[in-house]
Formats: structure tokens, sequence, C-alpha cells
């Protein structure tokens, strides 16, 4: 009995170490990259929304010169605060901040719809967001054609890439109707348009599906397109689960390396109910590589609480990374409430956000209130990103596997070291002891840094698809 109790002691101490590398749905967790003997810091996407319809966020402004200067300016702010990922509305109204085929110009840039405004807008605003070391993520409404403020005003002229039966018109929008194979066939030519063009590193799309708070009158779609739906509801979830699907295997057939993001509305029953949004369908399906909730209420909030969404949402990620969305648009705002009166509310929600070990970062809602600080909550955010971070891996392995470095060496206050390969960035990082969680002091093209304080410094590097090599030994510097 004793030997049995020993094996049967010992099978449970197994079991517990096998678990413990299992996430809450029974998957193996992969094991880090990096150097297991260290305390690294979690890595983050750090991401600011620019909302270009209504030009809420950009441009604002009339004129090649006066535009580039705003977004470098911008994004000079983003880079001191240390982000490394925007998330920029090229399409919020069938319309596009590029040539596209399929739709026009926004009027946003120039002023007129379908008016080239002269100069490459996308390319020039994903240029200057690399050169400032940060991903560009392309920003896409799936369905929003035009609005109107009432019923009784007209909507803007459809676009002649654009047939009328495709369309749906709502009390206060015009949609392309998500019913229709044809629809899809669009979006899926649109995105397929952009990425092949473009450099961009992700496609995102907001909440904005079967849009809520209007009636459909789908009858003659649900007769038409129905087949194997006995529910009008499931036949609208459907439709977009197809739309979904589809952009996911465009981006993988076309440039698998572009990353996948959704950010779905705070509450998962509201998406499934009002917007017929499945998304923990696309999530375990593998459709979506970032899942980015936007959790745009306090923590406390009596009927919508931040810390219960987070929890319910990372329940529900399925194989996707996990960022979330926070209201930085409330903060200082009467009608935010009270609790965004307190920059605190923000510290609390980083502190929830952080702490939880399937998350991956943080989105801010929008880059024109990062830019505002009201009552100093940029500020705060200025100290919660007080170090740099790393991007997390999401999506597809294209490249070369990162190489660790080789020849570190400090000589005073020069830290050099040797990179094998193309394409890969270094990552320094510093540890004021080995038993301390570390920091990274830079994300760097180069292969030296000056280095100042005291403590532990190790160097890895990270490739294209975020994925990070092992760690060097340590170096000390006294």
């Amino acid at each position: 009995m004793k030997r049995l109790s020993i094996y049967l002691c010992m099978l449970f101490c197994i079991t517990l170490v096998f678990n413990s590398c299992k996430d809450d749905k029974g998957e193996v967790l992969p094991e880090p990259e990096v150097e297991s003997g260290l305390n690294f810091p979690k890595k983050e996407m750090r991401a600011a929304w620019f909302a270009t319809v209504w030009e809420l966020d950009w441009p604002g402004v009339r004129g090649e010169a006066a535009q580039k200067q705003k977004y470098r300016a911008m994004l000079d702010r983003l880079q001191e605060l240390k982000f490394n990922t925007v998330i920029f509305q090229v399409k919020g109204m069938a319309d596009a901040f590029y040539n596209s085929p399929y739709e026009p110009w926004s009027a946003a840039v120039s002023g007129t719809r379908g008016v080239d405004p002269g100069y490459d807008v996308l390319k020039f605003l994903i240029d200057e967001t690399h050169a400032r070391g940060m991903e560009f993520h392309a920003w896409m409404n799936p369905y929003r054609i035009s609005s109107r403020a009432k019923e009784t005003d007209a909507f803007a002229p459809l676009p002649s890439t654009i047939p009328a039966s495709w369309t749906i018109d709502l009390p206060l929008l015009r949609i392309y109707n998500p019913a229709m194979p044809e629809v899809r066939e669009r979006l899926n030519k649109i995105v397929e348009d952009l990425i092949t063009k473009f450099d961009v590193d992700g496609i995102h799309f907001d909440d904005y599906f079967y849009p809520s708070g209007f009636t459909y009158n789908d009858e003659a779609d649900f007769k038409k397109y129905g087949e194997g739906y006995t529910k009008r509801d499931d036949f609208r979830r459907g439709n977009v689960d197809k739309a979904i699907e589809g952009v996911y295997n465009t981006i993988v057939s076309k440039r698998p390396e572009v990353v996948f993001s959704v950010s779905p509305a705070a509450s998962r029953s509201y998406n499934y109910n009002t917007m017929f949004a499945d998304v923990p369908k696309w999530t375990f399906a593998g459709w979506v590589d970032i899942l980015m909730p936007q959790l745009y209420q306090e923590i406390g909030n009596p009927s919508n609480p931040f810390e219960t969404n987070l929890r319910d949402w990372v329940q529900f990620r399925g194989k996707s990374q996990v960022v979330i969305g926070h209201a930085l648009y409330k903060f200082g705002v009467t009608t935010g409430g009270p609790a965004f009166q307190d920059v605190e509310q923000l510290t609390k929600q980083f502190a929830l956000t952080k702490k939880n070990k399937y998350t991956v970062g943080s989105a801010m809602y929008s880059a024109g209130d990062i830019m505002a600080n009201r009552i100093g909550v940029t500020d705060k955010l200025k100290e919660l990103y007080s170090h740099n971070a790393v991007m997390p891996f999401a999506g597809r392995e294209v490249a070369a596997k990162p190489v660790m470095p080789t020849n570190l060496v400090l000589n005073g206050g020069q830290l050099s070291w040797t990179v094998a390969g193309a394409n890969q960035k270094s990552v320094v990082y510093h540890f004021a002891d080995l038993k301390a969680v570390g920091k990274v002091v830079a994300v760097t093209d180069d292969s030296s840094l000056n280095v100042t304080e005291n403590g532990f410094y190790c160097v890895t590097t990270i490739n294209i698809d975020n994925l990070e090599s092992k760690a060097t030994e340590t170096i000390e510097k006294k």
C-alpha cells in the first residue's frame, strides 16, 4: 500500500505539471522561445485606433502637406508613448484611403468623395508608421455604405461600382446586404486588392456587422439563400460567419503573414443576438488571429462590467490572441460617467488586463483622445507604458526562425552583439538582478546600444512574424 501511495502521489504530481502547461480549454500551450531562466516582461500589442469616418481622428485638414504634418506629429507622439501598433480606418463608408477599383476615394482626404487627393495616401501612412518601428493594421467596416441624420434626408449617391441590388436601406444607414454571396465576394476582392498592393501588417474589422437597433425585412433573402436554416437569426449569423471565413481564407491564400483581427462589442451575448456575430465560432475555428473586445465600460459597471467581460472573452478566445480595447474617449468627458473622471480607472483596467495570462496587450480608442490628454489620461498612459514592449506573435509563421544573437560584449557602456540572418530586429533586455522582472530597453535594427543602468543584460532577435529567439547569456554591467 505504501508503494502504491508513493506511485499515486508521483502520478498526481506528473499530471499536475502536465496540466499546468495547458490552457483552460485543455490545449497544450507552446513553450516560450526565450530562455526560461529569467523573468521576462509580458509581450504587449500597444495599439491606437485612428477613426477617419466623419474625420474623427484624421485628417481634419485639407491639403497634402497639412495632412502629412498632422499624421507625422501624431505618430511621433505615439512613438514617444511607446506604442507599437496603428489601427487605421481605411474603409469606413464603402470608400477608400487609396485608389480602389471597388470603392471611391474617401471624401475625408480631398473633401469630395471620389476625388483623387493627388498623393498616395495609404503608402504614406504605412511608410511613416513603419519608419517608427510600428505595425500598420488596416481597419475596414465590411458593410456600411453611407449614413443620414434623419429618414427624410437622402443618402449620398451610390457609387457606380456598387449595384443598388446589393444594398439595404435602413432608417439611418445604407449597408451592403450581408445575405448576398456577391457582397461577400466583393468584400474578399477588396481585402485581396489592399493586401496585395500595400505592405499592411493586418486587416481589422470593428463590431459593425448587422447594425444594431434596426428591423430587417429579409424574408426574400431567407427564402433565396436560407437553405439549411430553420431560424432567421441563425441565417443572419451564418451570413456573417461566411464573410469572416472568406476574408480569413483570402488573407491566408494571398498574404498569410497578414494578421486578421476583430473588435466585438463588450457583451458577447449582444454581439450574438443583436449584431448576429457568433464571435466564439470564429475564434475556435481559427478564422480570427487577434480578438480585440471593446471593453468600454468601467470596472464594477452594474450591467456590463469591465472585469466580467474580460474574463468572459478570455474563456472564448479559442485560437486567438486577446488584446483589450479601452475607452480613452470617455476620460474627462461628462457623458463618460463618474468613473471616467479619474485616470486611476485606466490604471486599474491595465492591472486586470496584464494580470490575466491570456491577454497580450491593449488598444486605445482613439488616437485623437490620446492627443487630447483630457484630465491627464495620456500622462497616465505614459507612466503605464514606461518601458518598451515586444509585439506578441499572432497568425501564421512565414519567415525563417529567428536566430539567437552571438558575441554579446559589453565595453564600458557599449553593448554589442552579432545577428545572423536578415529581416530580424534585436530586443535588448535589462534585469536589475537575476530574480527581478526584466524590462525591454530597446527593439532595434542595430547590433549595438549604449546602456547606462547597472545590472544584467541579454539580447534576443525577433523576426517579421514577431517570433522571438532564445536569449543570449546575460552580461553584467557594474
